[in-house]
């Protein structure tokens, strides 16, 4: 049951045509829909006669929700399970982006959809800081950059005004923002029990305060991506009237098709191009997104940092192109930071809380270098350093679970990259009559329930990364 003052403030906002379109699509299940990692794979077909998503190339709309859980390539990176309007920022990002690197801070990022969106995009070299201010959404969101193999990333959990203290300045700034949730609430019965006026009000309180700070970080001239899953236009119209009254930033009219059925804007004496998603309108949940360009000077300066090279023990045969990356031991193990970004890397580790960055290729265990689930899923794994062997779905989900995995006798004792569908998983250790299962606890599937079945979601596809 929709709460009657949202029904009130959204029929007057939409008028009752596109509120009874909505009142419509809100009895129908929400579609399912995936987007592909273009890192990873090609793909020839999807199995599912899966429909495109009409704003995202790589984005598909499957005929009905499996259980993705029990789906190895999921785990592996392959894809990622994505609401299609939020697919949205891909499109934005192709116009946006430019050709040369750039610097982008994605500052409210979990649990990962829309920085792993913008990775597939950017120019070659970029980097991303994805920030989560929420400690355990950090960890999830970490997970997820470590499975779609982002090398050039940065994740942290920050608040944004520690982001704006290190001095850091982007190019492009995303700012997907804590909302009241409104355009959840046909897949969300929690965010229906907790949307209250009050709540909205916060929201926006708490919206502009961090657009605030995240501007300070935005260069002269870069570009703000706002959005929020929510309707009403407090959060959304009224924040960008905000942005541009009091920061000095213009809207950007990113070019869209007609059949999209995008909706603008609904707030009176407001005509400036944002872009509203509907159910009912469009195929997807509710979505909110303003583009706006900086007009006025950025008084950060990027702080100046030497170049320092640690670690006394390398895996470089480990990656691709390892003259593009340096290479130090951490806390966490032995990490692969690509050289451009290498100083600011530092500079952040060093005033931030770092939950994650570049590509962690190993710990140090006694005599060895035990390689990690990082390096495994990472598009910069250079996969004929390690014996590898294909495994078929029950042994991958075997080993998803941190279950006993046995090899087969004629694999080598070692180190071994085990692949499903030739998509690297992960190692074990083969000690012949064993082998030990390195997947990461913390990320295992925790659920005993196991399927009666379950078809393939992607058809044919091969891997990109199968050096």
């Amino acid at each position: 049951m929709l709460p009657e003052e949202f029904i009130n403030i959204t029929r007057s906002m939409f008028g009752e045509d596109l509120w009874q379109v909505f009142l419509k699509a809100f009895d129908e299940p929400a579609p399912a829909s995936i987007r592909l990692n273009t890192d990873k794979i090609t793909v020839g077909s999807m199995a599912s006669a899966a429909e495109r998503v009409a704003w995202c190339d790589n984005g598909y709309y499957l005929k009905e929700r499996p259980q993705f859980t029990f789906d190895p390539l999921l785990h592996a990176g392959a894809y990622y399970v994505q609401e299609a309007s939020s697919m949205f920022l891909q499109h934005v990002m192709k116009h946006v982006s430019g050709s040369e690197p750039v610097v982008m801070i994605d500052m409210c990022a979990a649990p990962g959809g829309k920085s792993t969106a913008a990775s597939t995009v950017l120019p070659e070299g970029s980097l991303i800081v994805s920030n989560e201010p929420v400690p355990q959404r950090a960890n999830i969101l970490a997970e997820n950059i470590q499975k779609w193999g982002m090398q050039n990333v940065v994740v942290t959990n920050n608040r944004p005004q520690e982001l704006r203290r290190t001095g850091i300045v982007a190019d492009i700034i995303l700012c997907d923002v804590p909302c009241s949730g409104e355009g959840m609430f046909r897949k969300d019965e929690g965010a229906i029990a907790e949307w209250s006026i009050r709540n909205v009000e916060r929201c926006r309180a708490l919206q502009r305060e961090i657009v605030a700070e995240a501007w300070q970080c935005l260069k002269q001239g870069g570009t703000m991506i706002y959005s929020t899953c929510t309707f009403n236009s407090r959060e959304n119209e009224e924040n960008v009237r905000w942005i541009c009254e009091n920061l000095d930033a213009e809207v950007v009219d990113i070019p869209t098709e007609k059949e999209w059925n995008i909706t603008g804007s609904l707030l009176a004496d407001f005509n400036e191009k944002v872009y509203r998603f509907i159910p009912g309108m469009t195929r997807g949940e509710g979505l909110f997104m303003a583009v706006l360009r900086k007009n006025g000077e950025c008084n950060q300066r990027m702080p100046k940092t030497k170049r320092q090279v640690g670690g006394d023990r390398t895996v470089e045969g480990w990656i691709m192109n390892p003259e593009n990356y340096i290479t130090e031991g951490l806390k966490q193990g032995i990490t692969a930071i690509p050289k451009r970004w290498y100083a600011l890397a530092k500079h952040l580790a060093g005033t931030l809380k770092v939950v994650h960055q570049g590509v962690r290729l190993g710990t140090i265990k006694g005599r060895d270098i035990v390689p990690d689930q990082c390096l495994a899923l990472s598009t910069a794994l250079r996969r004929d350093a390690f014996t590898t062997a294909e495994v078929d779905r029950k042994t991958a989900t075997d080993y998803l679970r941190k279950e006993a995995v046995t090899l087969s006798d004629d694999v080598e004792r070692g180190f071994v990259l085990l692949t499903y569908r030739d998509m690297p998983l992960g190692f074990v250790k083969n000690l012949g009559n064993r082998a030990n299962n390195l997947y990461p606890a913390e990320w295992r599937i925790k659920t005993t329930h196991v399927p009666d079945s379950m078809a393939d979601i992607i058809g044919e596809m091969t891997v990109i990364n199968g050096k």
